[in-house]
């Protein structure tokens, strides 16, 4: 874990999980929606993003995975950052590799236990779509029914001008679920994983959509 140095540790927690979501939500943590240049560090990002995601957070990726952040799960705010540097962070720092999906499994769990402590709803509509992710992201169907209800639960609640994008969110979430279904994984990810694709898998990936990783 990072060095504390001179501050406390609850504050320089605090501090720490605060430049994670305001990196992520680029300074809009507190709206509904950022600005919409933030979507694309959110899904085109370059490698310099990715450098940078490395050189910032890095260090904080690797407490995550060693279970060393677990102050960060009691609030909504905190529990957020610590799901994006699980889910969303090693798909940058480790982007075509199979560590790129070390954290899903424990990023998945907080987002269940979080729905569960209702910590999602006092989160603005953009923090809902990323505490959710980690659902999309499971090769569970039982998960990816809870992300498809969970985002057709948001598109209700949330404000009209972020319907549109919940709603894209939502699309994406029908389709995890569909491949899901029908393959009990993700076919993007077996080379990556060292799984053999079967015939209908290959099949499917000379067209069908891999989402980034």
């Amino acid at each position: 874990m990072p060095a504390v140095g001179n501050h406390s540790l609850m504050d320089f927690f605090a501090s720490q999980y605060k430049e994670i979501l305001n990196y992520w939500f680029a300074d809009a943590v507190d709206k509904e929606w950022p600005p919409r240049q933030t979507e694309r560090l959110w899904f085109n990002a370059t490698a310099g993003d990715d450098m940078e995601i490395a050189q910032r957070f890095g260090s904080w990726v690797e407490a995550a995975l060693q279970m060393e952040l677990v102050e960060w799960e009691r609030h909504s705010d905190s529990r957020l950052a610590l799901i994006l540097t699980l889910d969303q962070f090693p798909r940058h720092i480790y982007r075509s590799s199979s560590q790129a999906f070390a954290g899903d499994h424990r990023a998945a769990t907080l987002a269940v236990e979080g729905v569960s402590r209702r910590m999602d709803i006092a989160l603005p509509t953009a923090g809902r779509v990323f505490f959710y992710m980690p659902l999309m992201h499971a090769e569970d169907e039982d998960l990816q029914t809870m992300a498809v209800e969970r985002f057709e639960a948001l598109q209700r609640q949330c404000p009209t001008s972020c319907r549109d994008r919940v709603a894209a969110s939502l699309r994406a979430a029908h389709q995890h679920r569909e491949i899901i279904a029908r393959f009990g994984r993700f076919p993007h990810r077996n080379r990556l994983l060292g799984r053999a694709s079967t015939p209908q898998e290959e099949h499917f990936l000379e067209a069908g959509p891999r989402f980034g990783q």
